[in-house]
């Protein structure tokens, strides 16, 4: 079996927003009418999403499940976008993974099971079991406010307004987020030397 490697910030950064950054130039560069330009950039998502696998497995050795869980939904509802002409579903991809991810951590607190650790594959060493618990609450809120947003979002703006939504808020808002947690992770028993390096939940 291939020995795991560490990835660097910049590699996982890349893995982890490459492929919503590819979305987001396709969309604005290619030509045509709306359903040209959504067809285009889901296609270019699509293979960016494999990109990204192949990447995270040349770089580590191996693939995160919630990259292959993202990457999953990315395919399917990018297929199902260009089968039935509807952007309709590659909108609420979004959606449907934050919500996932929220019951899966939400239960994952009321069972007591570390899910979030188990996803994230103990890459916070020295985390505690109450950080990780306060850690996983805090996502789990985070990705029901991220499905809300997502939700409200698409139904009133324009589809190049929910791009530049999906791209240029909802990145920032997810690293900020991620920025405010590092106090609790470090009270809470994190032991990692640059702590703004610690990995996050894909934002796809």
């Amino acid at each position: 079996m291939a020995e795991k490697k560490a990835a660097t910030p910049g590699v996982r950064m890349l893995i982890d927003y490459g492929p919503l950054a590819v979305f987001f130039l396709v969309n604005s560069l290619a030509q045509g009418p709306v359903l040209a330009r959504v067809f285009a950039a889901t296609v270019a998502f699509m293979v960016a999403m494999a990109a990204a696998i192949a990447l995270s497995w040349w770089k580590t050795r191996h693939v995160s499940p919630m990259l292959w869980i993202t990457a999953a939904f990315v395919l399917l509802f990018g297929g199902l976008t260009l089968y039935f002409h509807d952007q309709t579903f590659i909108q609420i991809k979004p959606t449907i993974i934050y919500a996932m991810f929220a019951i899966v951590l939400g239960y994952g607190v009321i069972a007591d099971k570390p899910l979030l650790q188990m996803l994230l594959e103990q890459a916070y060493p020295g985390l505690s079991a109450k950080g990780w618990r306060l850690l996983t609450i805090n996502w789990a809120l985070f990705f029901v406010a991220a499905a809300v947003a997502n939700e409200v979002v698409r139904q009133f703006v324009t589809w190049d307004q929910w791009v530049l939504f999906k791209t240029w808020v909802m990145i920032p808002v997810t690293l900020v987020f991620a920025m405010l947690n590092i106090p609790l992770l470090l009270k809470h028993g994190l032991q990692l030397e640059k702590p703004e390096d610690a990995p996050i939940p894909p934002q796809e």
